[in-house]
C-alpha cells in the first residue's frame, strides 16, 4: 500500500513507520524537515515537503494523521492555543481537501485525537459514547474531529483515534518523568485520585495497524490499554519498577497557579475503556501497568 503520514517523525510516527516498512508498505512522510525524514523514519521513506505536492494525479491507499504541536510544551496562551488549533485543525481540513480532489482516493483516513476529547470525567467509565468535555483540551479535540470526519462524505472510511498517554523509554511524557523517578523524586499529582489512560507503545502500533485493516471498524476508537490506573498507582509503580523512593506531593493548588488551566492534563483524567477495541477481537499484549513498564523499563 501506499501510505501518507503526517507526524511520521514523531514518537508514535517513527514507530509506525518501521511497522509498516517490515510489512512492504512504500510510506511518504509529511514534514516541515523533509531531509530528516529518511534518517529518523527509515531508509526509504520518503518525504513530502507540503502538501501541495499532493496533487489529484497522486494516489495514496491510506492516509495517518498524527501531527499536532505538542499539547504541554507551553502554557496555554490565547497565541498558543492557535498554534495547537491550527497545528491540527486546519492540517487535518487541509488533508480532507486534498482527499476530496484526488483522482483516486484512499480507502481509509486514520486521524489522531486524545481521550482528553472527554474532558475530566472523575470515576466515570468511559467508552466511545462519552460525551465531550468543556475545557480548551476538548474544544480542540472536538474542532480537530470535527475536520476529520468530513471525510466520511467522500466515501472513506474514516477512523478517530482517540489517544491516551502513550508510553515508551524512548520519548514522550514516560521519558522526561525517568529522570526525577531515579533521583527518588517521583512526585504524585495533587491527592492522586485522577484516572490515568495509557497505552504501551507496541500496544498503540499494533492497535492502529489493527484498525487499519479491520474494515468493520470506523468512527472513534479509544487507543488505551484496558488497564486504567489511578496517578497515585502509577506513581508507586513506577518507582517500585525502578526500586526508587517516590514521596513527594505536588499540591494541585500550585499546579493550577503555575500551569494556569493547562493544570487539568495533571489533575483532571479519564477512565476510559477501548470497548471498539476489545469487540473487534484485538489482543493487547500489555493490558496491565506494571508489566509494561517493565518492559520499556528492562534496560533502565
Amino acid at each position: 500500500m501506499r501510505i501518507l503520514i503526517t507526524g511520521g517523525t514523531g514518537l508514535i510516527g517513527r514507530r509506525l513507520c518501521g511497522a509498516l516498512l517490515a510489512k512492504g508498505h512504500e510510506i511518504t512522510v509529511l514534514s516541515r524537515r523533509p531531509a530528516r525524514v529518511g534518517d529518523v523514519c527509515g531508509p526509504g521513506v520518503r518525504a513530502m515537503a507540503a502538501l501541495s505536492e499532493w496533487t489529484p494525479e497522486v494516489q495514496f491507499d491510506a492516509v495517518v494523521n498524527l501531527a499536532g504541536e505538542p499539547i504541554v510544551d507551553a502554557r496555554w496562551t490565547a497565541k498558543r492555543q492557535e498554534i495547537l488549533l491550527d497545528s491540527r485543525v486546519a492540517l487535518t481540513r487541509d488533508l480532507v481537501a486534498c482527499m476530496a480532489v484526488a483522482k483516486s482516493k484512499p480507502s481509509v483516513f486514520l486521524s489522531g485525537s486524545a481521550i482528553g476529547w472527554y474532558g475530566d470525567t472523575g470515576d466515570q467509565l468511559i467508552n466511545e459514547n462519552g460525551v465531550a468535555g468543556l475545557d480548551f483540551g476538548a474544544r480542540l479535540c472536538v474542532q480537530w474531529e470535527q475536520q476529520a470526519v468530513k471525510a466520511n462524505d467522500l466515501g472513506i472510511r474514516t477512523v478517530i483515534l482517540r489517544t491516551g498517554l502513550v508510553f515508551d523509554a524512548t520519548g514522550g511524557m514516560l521519558h522526561k518523568m525517568l529522570l526525577p523517578f531515579k533521583l527518588g523524586l517521583g512526585t504524585r499529582l495533587g491527592d492522586g485520585q485522577q484516572w490515568m489512560s495509557w497505552i504501551h507503545i507496541e500496544d498503540y502500533v499494533a492497535a492502529l495497524l489493527f484498525v487499519s485493516e479491520q474494515t468493520n471498524v470506523n468512527g472513534v476508537v479509544n487507543m488505551t490499554a484496558p488497564g486504567a490506573v489511578r496517578n497515585g498507582e502509577f506513581t508507586q509503580t513506577l518507582a517500585d519498577v525502578l526500586h526508587r523512593p517516590a514521596c513527594l506531593v505536588a499540591p494541585a493548588g500550585l499546579l493550577k497557579m503555575a500551569m494556569g488551566e493547562m493544570a487539568i492534563l495533571l489533575l483532571g483524567g479519564q477512565r476510559v475503556i477501548p470497548q471498539v477495541l476489545n469487540k473487534a477481537g484485538f489482543v493487547f499484549r500489555y493490558p496491565v501497568l506494571q508489566p509494561a513498564l517493565k518492559n520499556l523499563l528492562q534496560k533502565e
